[in-house]
């Protein structure tokens, strides 16, 4: 485990008062770390945190449970966590281990996972409710309703189960959306090493390059940063930037060509998300151009609505119109504006919202509706606008030059207190600008 300052030990143990003080008394917290997956035999994928754990821990280890008991005497805050084993060291690494997890983590209390039979029961005794992610994990589920029932078992010698479960979501998740200047400084750290990836992806373009070679270009330069790709990288040439989930990365482009690209860097945790689209030769046909400037068009539109008080939903409003509008303007969509929206025409060309909230996941936690109502974007906030423009390359009913092409522009946003930054700014998106950059401007 990376070594943690004092000051992000501090920030840790404010998230875990700021969590309790919402829980409030009588209430129990029981989150469980991620578990190891195996990917064939006897091999693991990689490991990845569960981002509720390392947003309460910092930890990066399996096989541990954290629980916090707000007003016990001994301690609100335990982990439980594996023993420090040099057999098992000498393989995997370093362990953490109960001894040194409560300096390192800014704790009260740690005990070995191995115990946690014997101890978590006792913690639960007296507790009126449960905060915790039913569902998530079916085997530390079994667990839990295991301890609990060992309380239940005991209720004529006096013991006092838990008689509620709650869903520790409803309270975790808001905290996550709001994000503090720390969590922002990685977040943008984040944006600018995906930043980079992305030019050196574009400068290495050339009619004939595998998508694959393009993938190795922005994960090199993740790597070369100490980050990993944030979620599979998309890069799409020619009609596979269509496909919006676009796994393969394998075909070769060809000369005259766009190539979508979507990829974003995680650093420390937190994950930047972008897309660019761009000619594989380094200059935009005139239909191509049309359609890009449209997706830029509707981009800005929406960024014009990035401020507080503003409906997060007016931002994919604002692009709809911008892009339905664009499209009738070039002869793809007919008829008038106010029916293309009300009947939805758009969504031929256009199959997705506009953004999504990024944080620790990609696809980060928060309500986008309150009491049915879009909600108001407000400071710390940190969303996606992301408009695009797919027209299928077996659509007939649209003249050739513009079947096949795909784009998608997409930048991260914060909110701040008099509008918005970008995060991802400093990086390409107009037409002009990415050829400029792509002839080594």
């Amino acid at each position: 485990m990376r070594p943690m300052t004092a000051h992000w030990r501090k920030a840790l143990a404010r998230r875990r008062r700021q969590l309790m003080q919402a829980a409030g008394d009588g209430a129990i917290l029981i989150l469980p770390a991620a578990p190891e997956r195996v990917r064939s035999r006897d091999t693991h994928y990689p490991y990845r945190q569960d981002s509720d754990f390392w947003y309460l821990t910092g930890c990066d280890e399996p096989d541990a449970v954290l629980v916090l008991v707000p007003g016990r005497a001994h301690g609100e805050a335990i982990l439980f966590c594996r023993e420090r084993d040099p057999a098992r060291e000498a393989w995997d690494g370093p362990m953490l281990g109960p001894e040194d997890a409560m300096e390192a983590l800014g704790l009260d209390d740690a005990y070995p996972v191995s115990d946690i039979d014997d101890i978590l029961p006792g913690l639960l005794e007296g507790r009126r409710r449960v905060h915790y992610h039913l569902g998530r994990d079916a085997d530390f589920d079994l667990k839990l309703i295991g301890w609990i029932n060992r309380v239940r078992a005991q209720v004529r010698q006096g013991a006092q189960p838990p008689q509620e479960f709650l869903e520790l979501g409803h309270l975790l998740d808001e905290m996550r959306l709001f994000k503090s200047a720390d969590e922002i400084k990685l977040m943008q750290r984040a944006a600018d090493i995906s930043v980079e990836a992305h030019r050196a992806a574009m400068r290495a373009a050339r009619a004939g390059v595998h998508e694959y070679e393009l993938q190795a270009e922005l994960e090199r330069v993740f790597r070369l940063h100490d980050a990993q790709p944030a979620y599979a990288s998309i890069v799409g040439a020619g009609a596979n930037a269509c496909v919006l989930h676009y796994r393969a990365n394998a075909a070769k482009s060809r000369a005259g060509e766009l190539v979508l690209v979507d990829a974003g860097a995680e650093y420390r945790g937190y994950a930047a998300d972008i897309t660019r689209t761009f000619p594989v030769d380094g200059r935009f046909g005139k239909a191509q151009r049309a359609l890009h400037d449209l997706v830029c068009a509707a981009q800005a539109a929406a960024l014009a609505q990035a401020r507080p008080g503003v409906p997060y939903e007016a931002g994919h409003r604002a692009a709809v119109e911008t892009l339905t509008d664009g499209l009738l303007s070039l002869g793809l969509l007919k008829g008038t504006l106010k029916t293309a929206l009300a009947d939805g025409a758009y969504k031929r060309y256009y199959r997705h919202k506009t953004g999504h909230w990024l944080g620790l996941d990609v696809h980060d936690v928060g309500e986008y509706r309150i009491d049915g109502a879009s909600r108001l974007l407000e400071p710390g906030m940190v969303f996606t606008i992301e408009p695009g423009l797919y027209v299928p390359a077996d659509d007939a009913t649209v003249e050739a030059k513009w079947r096949g092409i795909g784009i998608r522009i997409e930048d991260d946003v914060l909110v701040t207190d008099d509008g918005h930054r970008v995060l991802t700014g400093a990086l390409e998106r107009s037409a002009d600008d990415v050829e400029r950059l792509m002839a080594g401007g």
